[in-house]
C-alpha cells in the first residue's frame, strides 16, 4: 500500500519507558497506538483508510525500508523486561538500540535509581533520547511512562525527567505516573519511593 504524504507537519513526542511498570504501560501503549494508525507488529503499514496515517510522524519515525519505528526509549536497571518486550508480538517494531538496561537491578531502592546505578546508566539513556530528539523536525516534547513506588521508575525515572528538564527546558513533559496501592502492594518501602518522587515531580 501506498503512503499518505503529510501535508501539515507533526510536532514530534519522544516517549520514556522506565523500569518494570513504566515498560509494561508503555508496551500496552504502543500496541494500541500502532492499531489506531494501521501499523502491524512489525512496523508496516496494514490499514484500510488513509486518514490512519494522518499524525503517524508525532509518535513514529519512518525507517529507510518504510516501516514506522516508535520514537521510544525502553530504560531498565535489569534486563529481564526489555528481554521480554524483545520477544513479544510487539518486539521487532521497537529498535533494539533503544533499548537500555542495566546488570543489577535497583530492587526497589528510590536511591539506586536516582543516585548509583541509575547514575551510571542515564548518560547513555540521555545519548538515545537525545539522537531520537534531533531526528524530530518540530520536537514538541516528551512523556514518560513510570511507576512511584519501586526503584527504577521512580528513582531513575525522577533523574531522567531533570535531566530532560535541564537540556530541552522550553519542551513539553508529560509524565503517565503509576502510584502504588495498599490493595496490591508487595513492598514495604513503596510510600518512601513514592514520596521521594512526588519532591521531584512537583
Amino acid at each position: 500500500k501506498q503512503t499518505k504524504t503529510q501535508t501539515t507537519m507533526p510536532r514530534e513526542v519522544v516517549s520514556f519507558h522506565a523500569g518494570q511498570c513504566g515498560n509494561q504501560v508503555g508496551k500496552e501503549f504502543w500496541r494500541i497506538v500502532a492499531g489506531e494508525h494501521g501499523i502491524s507488529e512489525d512496523g508496516t503499514y496494514t490499514g484500510e483508510k488513509d486518514d490512519q496515517l494522518e499524525r503517524v510522524g508525532v509518535f513514529f519515525s519512518e525507517s529507510a525500508a518504510g516501516k514506522y519505528v516508535p520514537r521510544s526509549v525502553q530504560l531498565d536497571l535489569e534486563a529481564g523486561v526489555l528481554d521480554s518486550i524483545k520477544k513479544s508480538k510487539y518486539g521487532k517494531l521497537f529498535k533494539p538500540g533503544n533499548m537500555v538496561a542495566g546488570q543489577s537491578g535497583a530492587g526497589n531502592n528510590w536511591a539506586k535509581g536516582h543516585y548509583t546505578e541509575g547514575a551510571e546508566l542515564i548518560d547513555q539513556v540521555m545519548d538515545v533520547g537525545r539522537r531520537e530528539a534531533e531526528s524530530c523536525d518540530v520536537l514538541q516534547g516528551f512523556q514518560v511512562t513510570q511507576s512511584l513506588g519501586g526503584g527504577t521508575g521512580s528513582g531513575m525515572g525522577t533523574l531522567l525527567i531533570s535531566k530532560l528538564r535541564e537540556e530541552y527546558p522550553d519542551r513539553m513533559m508529560l509524565t503517565y505516573s503509576v502510584y502504588p496501592s495498599p490493595k496490591v502492594s508487595d513492598t514495604v518501602v513503596e510510600p518512601y519511593n513514592t514520596l521521594l518522587s512526588i519532591h521531584q515531580l512537583i
